[in-house]
């Protein structure tokens, strides 16, 4: 068995594959590869897939939900597209690789990315909480979950300028109060699906009010929802596994029990790294977070020992960032419990011969 902690392509209940890979063989007497994306058959796993978010997160009246491509990388520039209003103005708050992005690709479609706070003066270790955010902005700009360096916010930004959340790593995971944000967007390839679909959940009053004379038809949301995602051929597999990962959440008591079971699997690996005299976390307590536990070694020269462990435990995708180093433990919603354990009881065990 392996165990799979890795921070990409999301680890899925064993069903959600089977019942995926059952489909690629016969959908509808075609394989899901094949269905045309207008066929009644598709348009019903769209339909449905738009109604499990809407259920899954408590949805309000007033918002909606497309499925598009390309990533949260694409939605830094959709965000900043459809945000800009008469400033032209963006506040962002850069907590990591990814928030840094997002401010990059909103300069390049003329936006003013103005930097709220960072936490860039300390590696990105923790979550910047006493800040002023200034006047005459558009939208305010977070990213929830930071993966590489395994930080989370605990509270969302004080602000009256609408909110903007990338979200790509811990949604589903918890319960969040969708009515105190205007866009949220998010990869599918964490909590979600495969790769290859990114949800956008945005309150109707935003739609269609940019003032950017930029606008190709595929980044203008409007378009998208009033094309209910078919503005043209959707990523139909990534939506259809999205669709049965969905069914499975909430069978299974939803996004508030998933929440528990998160906190337990993170609970477990963090009292672990806090008392073995082998380990370290790498960011601040009040601020790790729940997906993504960072953490490394006291001694370096003990890497290869204990990568021998865990990897004869089978346990795989481990190893942090290549930017960052050291350990990285993605605790997405379908790692078991268990698959913690074994790697606190390869920590024990470590420090037992070290």
């Amino acid at each position: 068995m392996k165990h799979n902690f890795g921070a990409g392509p999301c680890i899925l209940p064993k069903s959600v594959f089977e019942e995926a890979a059952a489909a690629v063989i016969d959908f509808n007497g075609l394989s899901i590869l094949e269905v045309s994306h207008r066929h009644k058959d598709f348009v019903s796993v769209m339909d449905e897939s738009i109604d499990l978010v809407k259920k899954a997160l408590h949805v309000p009246a007033g918002y909606s939900v497309a499925f598009l491509q390309g990533g949260a990388t694409l939605g830094f520039t959709i965000v900043a597209l459809n945000m800009m209003r008469e400033h032209k103005r963006g506040g962002y708050l850069n907590t990591g690789t990814w928030s840094t992005g997002a401010m990059k690709e909103a300069k390049k479609v003329g936006v003013d990315a103005a930097l709220i706070a960072s936490s860039e003066d300390k590696k990105f270790n923790y979550i910047p909480k006493d800040y002023a955010v200034q006047d005459d902005l558009d939208y305010v700009h977070f990213t929830s979950n930071n993966t590489i360096y395994g930080t989370q916010f605990k509270q969302l930004p004080n602000t009256n300028f609408p909110l903007v959340c990338d979200m790509s790593s811990d949604i589903f995971s918890q319960v969040i109060d969708v009515s105190k944000f205007d866009l949220i967007y998010a990869g599918a390839q964490k909590n979600l699906g495969p790769a290859g679909a990114t949800l956008y959940i945005v309150k109707d009053e935003h739609l269609g009010k940019s003032s950017s004379p930029f606008m190709p038809s595929y980044l203008d949301l409007k378009q998208q929802i009033d094309k209910e995602s078919m503005l043209n051929t959707p990523p139909v597999f990534s939506i259809y596994v999205a669709l049965l990962n969905l069914r499975n959440l909430i069978e299974n008591g939803g996004v508030a029990e998933i929440e528990k079971k998160n906190i337990a699997k993170a609970a477990l690996l963090y009292q672990e790294i806090d008392r073995n005299s082998l380990f370290k976390g790498t960011v601040e307590t009040a601020d790790r977070s729940l997906m993504n536990a960072t953490f490394t070694l006291q001694d370096e020269t003990h890497a290869a020992a204990f990568d021998l462990l865990w990897k004869g435990a089978g346990i795989v995708g481990l190893p942090g960032h290549r930017s960052t180093g050291g350990y990285r433990a993605s605790m997405y919603n379908a790692l078991p419990i268990e698959s913690v354990q074994v790697l606190v009881d390869v920590m024990k065990h470590f420090e037992s011969i070290s």
